[in-house]
């Protein structure tokens, strides 16, 4: 299914299958968003029973629905479910930032802040489960920086896992049964039940990732995910029967998903190919898992671990597993990951769920710029600047020397005005 293929070090290492936004989505989401813009609600009712086959009555979900879906689900799930919103709360309350002021200098202040934004969206797509883990991974960030309202829309029939996650990771959440395009044009423009947001966040299909594309400038986005993806960096001491199934988790969300290893050791990488086809069968989404390593799995052989994690550094991968005898030693050698998981026992999936680092990650080799999902995204910067007379007049010249050779003489004016003054 996957060939080992060696490589040479050479620019064509991995080309990502990059899903292109066919013009007619673009062209649908476009009228979509421009719909709901215009007719708001009446928008909504349309889409959501034209493409969920529902006729919903109200879109936002009573308040009151999101502590009893919590408490009707079984004692073991809720204590999962709090666990893990206690491990992500525990990892980001270390992400919030202090405002801090400057003030060595005589009549003079310089400042920066940190101001929460008033209301955020997230965007939850549809699953059996809605994704219980995207809303803790999503709404906790967002209420540990201080966002006073935050909306989650999923499309509806809303199972009791996700409203229960809703209402443990930050209490007061919104929920909304409204899905796709249209449900990112109510979180951008608002409509008579939606307010408008600040910043949209979270996953969804091409249709969500093309709308949160159009309305970026009316809100912020946090990004826009391609596919899923993993790196497995390996060495011989790797065990074949895991590596296969971390890649396998990945190879399993859809046929655009991407699994990849790269390995010193030729005789594992022949052990992870025989260990895929024997582990596919035992899936329930094979035929997906199947296509996606068809179309995207590769499994390298490196002449070196060395060289090895020079390919890793090259694909900027969201996931990177160092399966290797000692992790540690290479992750400092690691530039680009989206988030790295260390040695035997750290697989992926425990990123996903419960360890605490946020799984919302670049994709498509966006690692090489940026990173995951934080408290940051759901906070404003401002600075602030006080010079008394004296301290302006004391820089005035300089200034307005600053302004004239780049050709703005108001700017000059503005400071020597006040210099003038004064004298």
């Amino acid at each position: 299914m996957i060939k080992v293929e060696q490589w040479d070090g050479g620019e064509a290492l991995f080309r990502r299958e990059r899903v292109q936004t066919d013009p007619e989505i673009t062209a649908a989401v476009a009228r979509i968003l421009d719909d709901v813009r215009t007719r708001g609600d009446a928008a909504l009712h349309e889409y959501t029973k034209r493409f969920d086959g529902v006729d919903v009555d109200k879109f936002q979900v009573a308040p009151e629905a999101l502590e009893a879906a919590y408490k009707s689900l079984d004692a073991g799930f809720r204590e999962t479910l709090r666990r893990a919103a206690e491990n992500i709360e525990q990892f980001h309350a270390r992400q919030v930032r202090r405002d801090y002021v400057l003030a060595d200098r005589p009549g003079i202040l310089l400042g920066l802040r940190h101001i929460p934004m008033e209301r955020v969206g997230i965007c939850v797509p549809k699953s059996p489960e809605a994704f219980p883990s995207t809303i803790l991974m999503n709404a906790i960030p967002a209420r540990l920086a201080g966002v006073r309202d935050i909306l989650l829309v999923t499309p509806p029939e809303v199972s009791a896992a996700a409203l229960g996650a809703a209402y443990i990771a930050a209490p007061g959440v919104r929920v909304y049964t409204i899905g796709g395009a249209q449900a990112v044009a109510a979180l951008a423009y608002g409509t008579e039940s939606v307010p408008a947001v600040d910043k949209i966040v979270g996953p969804g299909g091409v249709f969500v990732a093309e709308a949160k594309r159009q309305v970026f400038g009316q809100v912020g986005i946090d990004l826009i995910a391609g596919p899923s993806e993993i790196l497995v960096l390996a060495d011989a001491s790797a065990d074949a029967c895991h590596v296969a199934a971390d890649m396998l988790s990945q190879a399993e969300h859809d046929t655009h998903a991407a699994a990849v290893l790269v390995t010193d050791c030729r005789a594992l990488a022949g052990q992870v190919a025989a260990e895929l086809e024997r582990q596919l069968p035992l899936l329930p989404r094979a035929d997906i898992a199947r296509k996606s390593l068809e179309s995207n799995g590769k499994l390298y052989v490196a002449d070196s671990l060395e060289r090895a994690v020079e390919a890793a550094n090259r694909i900027a991968p969201e996931h990177l597993e160092l399966c290797v005898a000692e992790p540690l030693s290479l992750l400092p050698l690691i530039r680009n990951a989206g988030s790295v998981f260390l040695g035997y026992n750290a697989p992926e999936a425990l990123g996903d769920y419960f360890a605490g680092p946020n799984h919302t990650l670049p994709t498509s080799g966006t690692a090489r710029f940026s990173g995951p999902l934080s408290v940051d995204d759901f906070v404003k910067k401002s600075s602030f600047i006080y010079y008394t007379r004296d301290a302006l007049n004391g820089v005035a010249d300089r200034i307005a020397d600053f302004a004239e050779r780049e050709g703005l003489r108001a700017h000059a004016r503005s400071v020597l005005v006040r210099k003038e003054e004064s004298v």
